[in-house]
């Protein structure tokens, strides 16, 4: 009995041997699981501007998002006129000639807001046609002329044959749009521009509007890598020395310009002088008072 106990158990486990062979392995994982995964990237949204890596893509000199403590969005109006403003205002190197000029070569993207990619380009006539003059008659189309000339009438040709336009000159108010920032990993405070606007000015003979005019605003890293980037054109004209003249980018980065501000980011979106009823003198008063809170958010950093 006990013998054949174990001729039973012995056969047992060489049934079970050859069963375990004879299974067929499982098939091997699919090779879009076996293959490893690429990580991904999440995106992160910085003032309505989405980047995959966590900075601002209109950055000249990015400051990535986890090392961002403070943060205001700063509009700013200046006025080329001023003495302070002069430099980058001299003679046949206006910063506004260069912009056109270069719009016109097609080396940089005009467009209809200082939201920039966020809002909608220009193409080169939508530009030119907001730097034409108003006239106070109205324009012909092209087939009111063909029709008045087949009836003999070309009174039209009298008036010199095309538009006149804004030159470089006469566009002397811009805005300047920035982020100030506080970057905690350097532990100090920057001044990140984002675009420039120029403007047709409000008080300009021309102007029968009697308000300012946005011409375009630009991308101030395409304007800095693609315009003021060697180009002995874009220079701060130093008045006190012809051998130290400055680039362009150089000197909105040492901030040698002069400038004021006109609307500070809130859940309004208004401008300064709005907030307080259109009062223009109590909307100086207004500028002048947000200098100083930014000024005294800073200082009070390093002092408690």
């Amino acid at each position: 009995m006990k013998k054949l106990s174990v001729i039973i158990f012995s056969t047992l486990i060489l049934v079970n041997l050859s069963f375990a062979q004879e299974t067929p392995e499982q098939p091997a994982a699919t090779d879009a699981a076996a293959a490893p995964q690429e990580p991904v990237k999440t995106k992160s949204i910085i003032n309505g501007v989405e980047d995959a890596n966590g900075y601002n893509k209109y950055s000249v000199r990015p400051i990535h998002e986890s090392d961002i403590m403070y943060q205001k969005t700063i509009l700013r109006a200046m006025d080329l006129r001023e003495k302070q403003n002069k430099p980058m205002f001299s003679k046949n190197k206006e910063i506004t000639k260069l912009l056109i000029e270069a719009v016109q070569r097609g080396d940089i993207k005009p467009y209809a807001t200082d939201s920039l990619q966020e809002g909608p380009a220009l193409t080169i006539d939508e530009f030119l046609e907001n730097m034409k003059m108003p006239t106070e008659g109205a324009e012909l189309t092209q087939e009111e002329k063909d029709i008045m000339l087949a009836n003999g009438d070309s009174s039209f040709m009298a008036g010199g044959g095309g538009p006149a336009y804004y030159l470089p000159q006469d566009l002397y108010q811009m805005q300047i749009k920035e982020n100030l920032i506080f970057d905690k990993q350097r532990s100090r405070m920057y001044y990140d521009v984002h675009s420039i606007t120029m403007l047709v000015p409000s008080d300009h003979p021309a102007n029968i509007k009697g308000i300012e005019t946005p011409v375009a605003s630009f991308e101030y890293k395409e304007v800095v890598e693609k315009l003021f980037k060697d180009n002995p054109q874009a220079i701060w004209y130093n008045p006190q020395n012809d051998a130290q003249h400055k680039a362009l980018g150089d000197a909105f980065e040492l901030r040698l310009f002069s400038s004021y501000i006109i609307k500070v980011s809130s859940p309004t979106d208004a401008y300064l002088v709005d907030i307080y009823g259109g009062d223009q003198k109590k909307g100086i008063l207004a500028s002048q008072w947000a200098s100083f809170e930014l000024l005294e958010y800073e200082h009070n950093l390093w002092e408690f």
